[in-house]
């Protein structure tokens, strides 16, 4: 069982300032649960986090396992700590959940390294 569950209703991929954002969010509120990487364009080191910018690190992500119900994100023992102490997060992704797929399409390009399928 996750640690901290996100029941994403929206998914983004953003570019801006040389920057690539994917989100997932369970509302468009700033008090709402969501979950965001970034990473430079040209590539380079990913910060993820979790809910509030003070709750992320970089390279985060030990294995993140895609499904049909949406993400299992297992966490670094060495990132635990700056991430709320959550070792496992999980984003329930519905039929519902707006641009998924091209969130989901870049997540798996963005973590390639560590990206698996059930």
């Amino acid at each position: 069982m996750a640690d901290i569950t996100i029941r994403a209703a929206y998914a983004s991929v953003v570019e801006d300032e040389g920057l690539l954002f994917i989100g997932f969010a369970e509302g468009e509120d700033d008090d709402e649960p969501y979950l965001l990487f970034r990473q430079p364009l040209a590539g380079g080191p990913v910060w993820m986090e979790v809910t509030d910018e003070d709750f992320g690190a970089e390279d985060a992500v030990e294995r993140i396992e895609a499904g049909p119900q949406g993400l299992r994100l297992t966490i670094r023992k060495a990132c635990v700590p700056a991430l709320g102490y959550a070792g496992q997060i999980a984003v329930r992704i519905g039929p519902d959940c707006e641009d998924a797929a091209p969130a989901l399409a870049a997540l798996r390009d963005m973590l390639a390294g560590v990206w698996a399928e059930d």
